[in-house]
Parts: C-alpha cells; structure tokens; sequence
C-alpha cells in the first residue's frame, strides 16, 4: 500500500504562558514536564485522510503553575488505491506518517520554546513510532 502527502500545515498551535511565576517556574522546573505525542485521523474524501499530529508539553506532578502548549499538525496523505486494508491504514497512519513529518513538527515546537526564553527544553529528535504502535496494539 502507498500513499502520497499532499498537503501539510499547522492546524491548531497554543503557546500560553499565563504569568512570570510560570515563567520563572517552568525555566527552573522543565523536568516536572512530559512530551506527549497524540495521533488522530479523518478521512476528508475517498482516498483521503487528514492525520493530524500532536506534541503538547503536559506536567507530571500537580500543584504548581503549569503552562499550556500544544501544536497539531496536519497531514493530508492520498491513497493509492481504494481497498486498503485495516491494518495497514492503521500502519501509514500511526507510523509512517508520522515518522516522515515529525522532524518538522518538532521543529516548530522547539521553536516557540527558544523564541519564548527557555534554551535548555529537551525534544528528542527521534520517535520510534513503529515501537509506539507495537505497544498500543498490546494494550
């Protein structure tokens, strides 16, 4: 099964620092954050679907200030033929999609971060999507 992209955007970014204090404590504190990464799809006509990537930074304990960041991107892939087979749609979309455009997301991402003060954010440049679909199929 192929596919071609053929097109791709920023659907949706946040970017919201609500105070100095969250400033100051999120420069101090990166660690208490996590990277999430979340996939979802929509086909827009036949043989075409719209993947939509997210990275937000979430945190991992309660109990202080929290910022509030997310971006979606959109991926807008053609099938190359009509009768794809479950398993591997579920393949271009929750892997090969997302490997191919994730050094751009992350891109983005690490771009609002630097341009908003904080040098030191961590984003690894890779995701082994296949290793996170392998794991979502136990579950």
């Amino acid at each position: 099964m192929s596919y071609k992209i053929i097109g791709k955007y920023i659907k949706d970014l946040k970017f919201n620092i609500p105070n100095p204090k969250a400033f100051f404590l999120l420069s101090k504190n990166i660690s208490n954050y996590k990277i999430s990464i979340d996939i979802k799809s929509a086909q827009v006509k036949q043989n075409i679907i719209e993947v939509l990537t997210s990275l937000s930074l979430n945190p991992t304990k309660d109990g202080f200030e929290t910022i509030d960041t997310k971006i979606i991107f959109s991926t807008i892939i053609e099938l190359d033929k009509e009768n794809t087979k479950k398993d591997e749609m579920e393949k271009i979309i929750l892997i090969e999609v997302p490997t191919k455009i994730y050094s751009e997301l992350r891109k983005i991402f690490v771009f609002m971060f630097e341009n908003s003060g904080f040098k030191d954010v961590r984003i690894s440049e890779t995701v082994d999507f296949e290793q996170l679909y392998k794991m979502r199929k136990v579950q």
